[in-house]
């Protein structure tokens, strides 16, 4: 057994042990194995374990490891903050996007978006601890709802929830805070109309925290591959 093999049972057996703790079935919750800095020869090691979906911040950097690992067609997911110029790389090689923020991008997203492939994934980025310094849409405003109406009519776009990356903390009450606020946006979405079924929420050190708060998607890199590589 590698190394990576253990690590990814340890983290399937907290998301099991944190659903039945909250009462939720783990069934509902998907691990997607953040491989940002990791080689290509890690990520086929998860995939030997059996993970099936990654998560990628740096567009060239993903790109490249989706073109060497084609055969083995494991689901990508963009999870980074997106510019403009780089939305046709990331809109011809990703399955999903939990970045998106602004009109323009998801705009650009949709144009870039090939004829051939399915539509493209995407999750709203929300500021939910409301930090200058990360982005996201302004949850105080309107903005995420006119996003998401936008966003359901972009014909090769799929909009299927919201996410999020809160400061971080360690107590645990303090933890589930921003996560219950993002799962009160996504209720109230979900009863404007919008069918969504993921919350995109939760790493390494507050995994149990937001399934505790209805994650649907948790986020690991560290717990996963180990320590970025700087």
């Amino acid at each position: 057994m590698t190394t990576i093999y253990t690590n990814l049972q340890a983290v399937y057996q907290r998301i099991v042990l944190a659903a039945r703790q909250f009462g939720r079935d783990p069934a509902e919750i998907s691990l997607l194995a953040v491989s940002k800095t990791k080689s290509a020869e890690l990520v086929k090691e998860a995939i030997a374990a059996g993970q099936t979906a990654f998560g990628e911040n740096f567009v060239q950097e993903g790109v490249k490891k989706i073109a060497s690992l084609t055969s083995l067609k494991p689901c990508w997911h963009f999870i980074g903050s997106l510019q403009s110029n780089k939305t046709r790389l990331v809109a011809e090689n990703f399955d999903w996007v939990h970045s998106v923020d602004r009109l323009k991008i998801a705009q650009r997203l949709n144009h870039d978006r090939p004829d051939s492939m399915a539509p493209l994934q995407i999750c709203l980025q929300v500021n939910i601890s409301e930090e200058n310094t990360k982005s996201g849409l302004d949850l105080q405003s309107d903005e995420i709802k006119d996003l998401a109406k936008a966003v359901a009519c972009l014909p090769k776009l799929k909009l299927r929830g919201l996410m999020c990356i809160p400061a971080e903390v360690y107590d645990f009450d303090a933890q589930r805070r921003p996560f219950l606020r993002l799962r009160g946006i996504f209720m109230e979405l979900k009863k404007e109309g919008f069918l969504l079924d993921t919350l995109s929420m939760g790493m390494s050190h507050d995994l149990e925290a937001a399934i505790a708060e209805g994650a649907t998607m948790v986020r690991i890199g560290t717990a996963v591959f180990g320590e970025r590589n700087r």
